[in-house]
């Protein structure tokens, strides 16, 4: 019995504790050359009030705009999307180059200065109009962004509008309100 009491008693021999801790450096990724979105062409035929008409946008980087910055500081390169409506015979019915610049009216300073444009995109017909959305938001945050709509109507005049942030509810409950 005394046997298996002192191997009892060296089994619970208290080992001395070290009181370092050990924590991982946080080391920031290295800044990247500037990121850019790449161009992207669309073509889409439409008809619309009697008529046949090829809608044509074509975004790209804008390399010669001032270079944007996120939280990081990570650079990058604010767009351009030229918007090109053709009939059918290809004459120009609209043709508007559109940039940050074209919506700071509808965005706030932060966004003037801070946001990056992202695309316009063709949405269908509304109203007898041609509806196209659009998007600025901040560089590197697809969760922080301004939506815009443009119309375009039937003599070539363009509006802008701020868009609609859509909730997931929203089809289930009208009274659903949106931000804006």
């Amino acid at each position: 019995m005394a046997v298996s009491l002192t191997g009892g008693l060296t089994a619970c021999k208290e080992q001395k504790k070290s009181e370092d801790i050990i924590v991982a450096k946080y080391v920031p990724d290295a800044i990247k050359a500037p990121i850019k979105l790449p161009k992207d062409v669309r073509s889409t035929d439409v008809e619309w009030l009697g008529n046949s008409y090829i809608i044509n946008i074509t975004r790209e980087p804008a390399d010669s705009f001032p270079k944007l910055r996120d939280e990081e500081g990570q650079e990058y390169v604010d767009n351009t999307a030229t918007l090109t409506i053709l009939r059918t015979d290809s004459s120009i019915f609209v043709k508007k180059v559109f940039s940050k610049k074209t919506f700071s009216s509808y965005v706030d300073d932060d966004f003037r200065k801070n946001g990056i444009f992202e695309n316009l995109v063709f949405h269908g017909i509304d109203d007898r109009r041609l509806k196209f959305g659009a998007v600025v938001s901040r560089p590197g945050n697809e969760d922080e962004f301004i939506p815009l709509d443009v119309m375009i109507d039937k003599m070539g005049g363009m509006v802008i509008t701020q868009g609609k942030l859509f909730d997931s509810n929203e089809e289930d409950d009208d009274s659903t309100s949106s931000a804006s």
